[in-house]
């Protein structure tokens, strides 16, 4: 085999090793977070009773964001729908 053949194979080689070792290291633990226990946000808009399962509808009942609703929207939120008029 020529030299040079072989020195780019082991460059080739060797640069895909790295390429690999290095997203391997970026992602280590990433797709375990999923998993891994939240903390609930503790903002002005967080209800009560925040402990809903995901997907549930939560009314954002602040004083300025309700100056802004629609009857029609506050009414389906009153329902506990989620809205579908602006």
């Amino acid at each position: 085999m020529d030299p040079r053949k072989a020195v780019i194979a082991a460059l080739a080689g060797g640069s895909m090793l790295a390429g690999v070792a290095l997203g391997a290291a970026f992602t280590a633990g990433t797709g375990s977070s999923a998993n891994a226990a939240t903390t609930t946000p503790t903002s002005a808009n967080t209800r009560a009773d925040a402990s809903a399962s995901p997907g549930v509808f939560v009314s954002n009942e602040d004083p300025a964001h309700e100056a802004t609703e629609s009857a029609e929207r506050e009414a389906q939120e009153n329902a506990g729908q989620r809205p579908t008029v602006p």
